[in-house]
């Protein structure tokens, strides 16, 4: 059978969280928010079939595509088998991209031997116990507490919750921080990081974001905002601060954890990328977890 794949917009938020949200997947793909902010470079489609979840998108410049491992309940073979009819009449053979153990373990007992199964480490996604970032207690965290220490030295702030009047300070602030960091060597990922971001800033409400800024002499200095992955796992999506204020990261970082409702018992703060202080910065926040992904390419 065809699969009736469809793009996935906003009006799908209802539909697609009920399969993701109960789950126990803490893949930071799996965001609703995530999946339509990011729809523009991937095409991301959806189907349902017989009450399983079928997610396909489009990799390499949109020129192959790619799937998530199906979500229902149920054996999972006849929806693998779908996928893999679809993938191959598209002329590629079946790949499942965010491939975590527990999908891993999933697709090893219903069809064992069949995947090969090739780590990618640059996007495994960093998890940490929302309580430990939101206190930061420990000699664990002492560094963190001294920058947060010497920003409430410096500075009188607050912090804000992002509604539809902070919108536009938060895109104020990122168009700083985008002519700042850009370069020739990495300007398309930031320009598809920039892209993705306004598109959520834009549909805030409608994506089921919550954040927060920080605010100093009336003025947005860091912000960061997220949603549920699952039942027990939060997102931060994206965190953004005006470096010329020390400390302002660590502020933000702490904040937002503090005001993310207690059901969360995790937080995913996502990839590194393979950027080296990017991947320095995520391990000094001490993750519980690092969530490896793989690929899974079905075999003939």
């Amino acid at each position: 059978m065809d699969i009736p794949f469809k793009p996935i917009t906003i009006n799908e938020k209802e539909l697609i969280t009920s399969y993701t949200i109960p789950g126990n997947y803490m893949n930071c793909d799996l965001s609703f928010a995530n999946i339509c902010s990011w729809q523009f470079l991937y095409d991301t489609e959806f189907a349902v079939v017989d009450d399983f979840l079928l997610i396909r998108f489009w990799i390499e410049e949109k020129k192959r595509n790619a799937y998530m491992i199906p979500m229902g309940r149920g054996d999972i073979r006849p929806y693998i088998d779908l996928l893999e009819a679809d993938s191959l009449h598209l002329g590629h053979p079946l790949c499942l991209l965010g491939i975590t153990s527990d999908a891993k373990n999933v697709l090893e007992t219903a069809m064992p031997g069949k995947f090969v199964y090739i780590p990618e480490r640059d996007y495994s996604d960093y998890i940490y116990l929302r309580e430990e970032l939101a206190t930061l207690r420990g000699k664990r965290f002492q560094s963190k507490r001294n920058h947060i220490n010497n920003f409430n030295k410096q500075y009188d702030y607050r912090y804000v919750p992002i509604n539809e009047k902070l919108v536009p300070e938060c895109l104020e602030l990122e168009c700083r921080w985008y002519e700042a960091n850009r370069s020739d060597a990495d300007d398309e990922a930031l320009r598809d990081e920039r892209e993705s971001m306004i598109f959520a800033l834009r549909h805030f409400r409608e994506l089921g974001l919550s954040g927060g800024g920080i605010c100093v002499d009336n003025t947005i200095v860091a912000f960061s905002f997220g949603s549920p992955i699952n039942h027990n796992t939060f997102g931060v999506h994206v965190e953004k601060a005006n470096v010329n204020y020390e400390g302002a990261y660590a502020v933000i970082n702490k904040e937002f954890a503090s005001h993310i409702p207690d059901q969360y018992l995790y937080i995913n703060r996502e990839e590194d990328l393979g950027l080296p202080g990017l991947r320095k910065a995520k391990l000094s926040y001490n993750p519980v977890i690092i969530l490896e992904k793989s690929a899974a390419i079905k075999k003939h």
